[in-house]
């Protein structure tokens, strides 16, 4: 059994290399979806998680707001990840209760809500946000209330150092590394001046400025980034000021409004959708514009595809599912969760958060809660590489390894899996 011993300390990812891949689904999209105000101040926590006889676990993923088409696949994710767990039976040596709550987005005061009705809940471990906006709104609720967060697809960098004694974690990279992909992606397709249109919040700037360094670093320049606020829903002003610059490639930074921010740019500006370049916030296969729109654009995605046989037990799950978004980082997390009270043999969520990094590296390597839960058993030390990858956390609670894809629209607007790059991580 571990001791905490997680303290912050910076870091990069370096090492990418190129692994080729087969199309398949990797639906994927992070964290932001509010305003660019600062971390928020603790609003107060409730009853301090405490070990009662039942893992519990909470989640506050999006139904509604910007990143709703999230929420289905994010939550087939942790059902499935329940599923297996209470399939142990005996083994887990914990009852199992799951309590759904809605993120909303950060233009509401939903997320804060449910945090709120979880720790009264006595919800051990929470999963979510899906925004990296929201989950700056309630992560302070949780950590004084002694709850372990996983967020499964919060990319902003602002939490790698931030104050969380170690309560928060995550199972999707920090955009230090999409942002690396992305830029490097655009220079080596020949674009040399490069615009960039971004939500204005917490995951749209720091996606921007890890672009921005890379594509520095080979060479190009951003000779444009034109912020845009939650919300807005006109932007002509916005697609103006970026074509007055003349970019070789456009980099959109952003969520649902996607779908207004295109026609402007592609459809009535004229500007060429092969060279636009989307990322794990609008990456999708739901836009409805004219056909070949956005025939040759490219984008980038967090995370591991799920596989064919992922794919079919979530529809098992969820049988109206579409894509699967985020849906390996959400199963995980449920997973490495639940592997740390087993190692702890306590489901408080402190007793979770100082096993996590454990059970995440270091020991015998094992890829199902069956077989990691059986080795625990046995006073094995374990190493769980999950179907999002290898996770292995750091002392930040970032995955210290993970793959991002390079996806590529056809004419009928549908985006099919080109490569993946694997990023790993200099402390």
């Amino acid at each position: 059994m571990s001791v905490f011993t997680r303290t912050r300390a910076s870091k990069v990812y370096g090492g990418i290399a190129v692994i080729g891949a087969s199309a398949l689904f990797l639906a994927a999209c992070s964290g932001g979806g509010g305003s660019d105000a600062a971390p928020s101040a603790s609003t107060g926590g409730g009853a301090v998680s405490e070990s009662d006889g039942t893992f519990h676990v909470g989640t506050i993923l999006p139904a509604t707001g910007n990143l709703a088409f999230l929420g289905p696949p994010e939550v087939a994710g942790v059902k499935l990840a329940v599923q297996d767990i209470e399939a142990a039976g005996d083994a887990f040596p914990f009852t199992v209760e799951l309590t759904e709550r809605d993120s909303g987005d950060t233009t509401t005061d939903i997320a804060t809500q449910s945090a709120s009705e979880l720790v009264d809940a006595g919800a051990d471990v929470v999963i979510g946000a899906a925004s990296s906006g929201v989950s700056f709104t309630f992560v302070d609720q949780l950590v004084d209330a002694g709850v372990v967060q996983i967020s499964p697809a919060n990319t902003s960098p602002d939490f790698t150092d931030y104050a969380d004694d170690g309560y928060y974690w995550r199972t999707a990279p920090s955009d230090v590394l999409q942002g690396r992909v992305l830029g490097n992606l655009m220079t080596g397709d020949g674009a040399a001046n490069v615009g960039i249109i971004y939500i204005n919040d917490p995951y749209g700037i720091g996606l921007k400025d890890n672009a921005t360094t890379a594509i520095e670093a080979a060479g190009g320049e951003v000779s444009v980034a034109v912020p845009y606020n939650p919300g807005d829903t006109v932007f002509t002003s916005q697609v103006d000021e970026l074509l007055a610059a003349q970019p070789d490639a456009i980099a959109v930074i952003a969520f649902e409004e996607t779908s207004s921010i295109i026609p402007e740019l592609v459809n009535t500006q004229g500007y060429p959708g092969s060279q636009v370049y989307f990322v794990d916030g609008n990456l999708s296969n739901s836009y409805e514009f004219p056909e070949g729109t956005l025939e040759g654009g490219k984008g980038t995605l967090p995370g591991n595809p799920a596989d064919s046989d992922f794919q079919s037990r979530l529809l098992g799950v969820d049988p109206a599912l579409t894509d699967f978004s985020y849906a390996p980082e959400s199963y995980d997390a449920v997973i490495v969760a639940a592997l740390a009270a087993a190692q702890a043999g306590e489901d408080s969520g402190t007793a979770i958060r100082d096993n996590m990094q454990s059970v995440s590296e270091g020991g015998e390597k094992c890829t199902t809660f069956a077989d990691c839960l059986a080795l625990i058993n046995e006073g094995t030390d374990i190493d769980y590489d999950g179907v999002s990858g290898p996770i292995t956390f750091d002392e930040n609670g970032d995955p210290t390894e993970a793959y991002v894809g390079i996806y590529q629209y056809g004419a009928d607007n549908k985006y099919t899996l080109l490569n993946t790059e694997f990023g790993s991580l200099n402390e």
